[in-house]
């Protein structure tokens, strides 16, 4: 047996929506940067940073994505039986043709969550429980800052092969003074109590502005300011709005 999968040319985006089974409520975009290396070079990661709001995905775009992606996927869901609430992660490639789903996933993702959560201005639980008690449509558009939040990730040496671990980390409360917040992780605590690298993809660096070069700046300011001699990151999270504002 063989499988022909067409190969889908374009940009990539994540959208975000929350679903009570019926009701579908968008939750903000996201661009995320799947390749190790600078300039999307080298192997496939869990992720090396990420961006929101993603302008490339405008709103007559994710209008587009909900009428011919997601309303007939809840729908049918609905249907058969098994009505899905919750969160639903979007995955998707932005061709020549429209956009086209990649995959769905049941969570925010990761580093998406952590660029999504610093925008969200209410209270998600509320949310959260409105989905579950299929009430969603008396709850008010869920309220997103207008400000652009860029997450960097800091992974260990020889990810996303075989991290060196143990790496001792230093500057944490110096970076996040400088405006960051930074998210652990695969980090814990040696015997005498210093932060050290436990995992692959071990902190997530997360700055805002008013654009993705302001968030951008504040990121990687951040970034300098710790101590990580076994860590590495990529230094151009952001590089394909950073080039579209330049153009504007």
């Amino acid at each position: 047996e063989v499988v022909i999968e067409e190969f889908l040319t374009g940009e990539e985006a994540s959208f975000f929506v929350l679903t009570d089974g019926a009701m579908i409520v968008p939750i903000g975009t996201a661009q995320d940067h799947k390749r190790v290396g600078d300039g999307d070079t080298g192997p496939n990661t869990g992720g090396m940073g990420a961006y929101s709001p993603a302008p490339v995905l405008s709103p007559m775009l994710q209008g587009e994505v909900i009428e011919r992606i997601i309303a007939p996927t809840v729908k049918t869901l609905a249907e058969d039986g098994t009505p899905y609430s919750g969160v639903l992660y979007c995955g998707l490639m932005l061709t020549g043709e429209g956009p086209k789903l990649i995959e769905y996933n049941c969570r925010f993702g990761d580093p998406e969550c952590q660029v999504l959560m610093p925008r969200f201005e209410g209270d998600l639980g509320e949310y959260m429980l409105a989905c579950a008690e299929s009430r969603l449509s008396a709850l008010r558009p869920p309220p997103l800052s207008d400000d652009t939040v860029l997450t960097v990730v800091m992974a260990a040496k020889g990810y996303p092969g075989t991290p060196e671990k143990g790496g001792a980390i230093r500057g944490i409360e110096e970076a996040e003074q400088a405006g960051a917040k930074i998210f652990h992780a695969g980090t814990g605590l040696d015997a005498d109590g210093q932060l050290i690298a436990t995992g692959g993809r071990v902190l997530n660096v997360t700055a805002r502005g008013a654009n993705v070069r302001e968030a951008q700046d504040a990121a990687y300011r951040a970034i300098d300011l710790l101590d990580f001699p076994t860590g590495f990151c990529r230094r151009d999270i952001g590089w394909r709005e950073v080039a579209r504002e330049g153009d504007g």
